[in-house]
């Protein structure tokens, strides 16, 4: 009897579960169905008729970035630093290109399904994020002009005991330090070879739409939390602290020369090059029957390990700044994959357009005999 139960209750989870993802996957066939139908005349039935309905078809994604953008406008117009003004003009900039690339595309200004408003809405995307990244060098001085590194540095101690780039200071040399700035500037690449196939090349909006959310989440969220968790890093704060110079002759130097000339300089809390490679991670095994992840998954675990080691040992985050990062993580790869595929239920039930439009080139397109 009991087995009987416990096989009732496995085949009643079996079910639930079939039928969650059965409706997902009609959601996101329905989109697709609607903006490929001959003559647009389903896409063009979800065309929005007014303000609201313009503002209702607006997806996770879509609001994210607003709310974003929202958010360092009013901590730049209450913050305490110089060169508000400025920065307002610009950021208030990125909202108006985003919100002009969001009427043009949900609005079907531009006619949905075609090449010109998927490239332009997923490009206006990474614009957006990537512009406000470079702009945090002059935001965060102008929204926190201190920094937190004595408190950060008190909890660290207080709560785990130690510091672990101090702690670290004794295995400095030449080829470890070469070793964990290699990994560390594999960030960029890996960035690289994940987003961008992604964004112009996956055609699975499922998979998309999962990764998108949760990526958004990690960086928008981080962001954010440097403004209210300003800091150096042991790099600086710490600098008397150490006995051995960190030195290299090749990784070490690319890794200096890309935080000088790009790093918003006081971005430690959270670590997004923990964040970051942790979330590619945990995404990667969780779609390990897919292909690249079935073969990847294991490497980008590897890889992720060492960059978290790397943040530590080259100086540049403290304890709690990796703590508050794997935290990150390991939420927006939960989290993400719920809110797309509400998002994508919802949107069906209610007849509005497909949060990510599918991305179809000429040459791609089937053709009718």
């Amino acid at each position: 009897m009991a087995r009987m139960k416990a096989r009732g209750a496995k085949a009643s989870r079996s079910t639930r579960r079939a039928a969650t993802d059965g409706a997902i996957s009609h959601a996101l066939a329905a989109g697709s169905i609607a903006a490929h139908a001959t003559g647009q005349d389903a896409a063009e039935e979800r065309v929005p008729a007014s303000w609201a309905a313009f503002v209702n078809s607006f997806a996770s994604q879509d609001w994210l970035l607003i709310g974003y953008l929202s958010a360092i406008l009013a901590a730049l117009v209450f913050g305490k630093g110089s060169n508000r003004g400025v920065c307002i003009v610009h950021v208030a900039g990125d909202l108006g290109a985003f919100m002009f690339v969001l009427a043009l595309v949900r609005l079907q200004l531009l006619r949905w399904g075609g090449a010109a408003s998927s490239l332009l809405y997923r490009t206006a995307i990474m614009a957006t994020l990537l512009g406000t990244f470079f702009q945090l060098r002059e935001i965060l001085p102008a929204v926190s002009p201190w920094a937190m590194d004595a408190r950060i540095y008190a909890f660290d101690l207080h709560v785990f005991g130690f510091e672990p780039s101090v702690w670290l200071d004794r295995f400095v040399n030449e080829s470890t330090t070469e070793w964990f700035a290699f990994f560390y500037f594999l960030y960029f690449l890996i960035l690289t070879v994940h987003v961008l196939p992604m964004l112009y090349w996956l055609r699975d909006e499922r998979v998309l739409a999962r990764f998108g959310v949760g990526f958004l989440l990690i960086f928008l969220t981080a962001h954010l939390l440097y403004m209210v968790v300003p800091g150096w890093g042991p790099y600086w704060y710490l600098r008397d602290s150490f006995q051995h110079e960190l030195h290299g002759a090749t990784f070490w130097p690319l890794v200096r020369e890309a935080v000088d000339a790009g790093g918003a300089q006081k971005d430690i809390f959270p670590s997004l090059h923990t964040a970051v490679p942790t979330f590619i991670a945990i995404f990667s095994f969780r779609n390990r029957r897919l292909v690249p992840f079935k073969y990847t998954w294991w490497v980008m675990a590897f890889v992720a390990t060492q960059i978290i080691i790397a943040t530590l040992f080259l100086r540049w985050h403290y304890l709690v700044d990796v703590v508050a990062g794997l935290t990150l993580a390991t939420t927006a790869a939960f989290l993400g994959p719920y809110l797309a595929d509400w998002e994508a239920i919802r949107r069906d039930r209610m007849g509005i357009q497909p949060a990510w439009m599918p991305l179809a080139f000429p040459w791609t397109k089937p053709t009718n005999d």
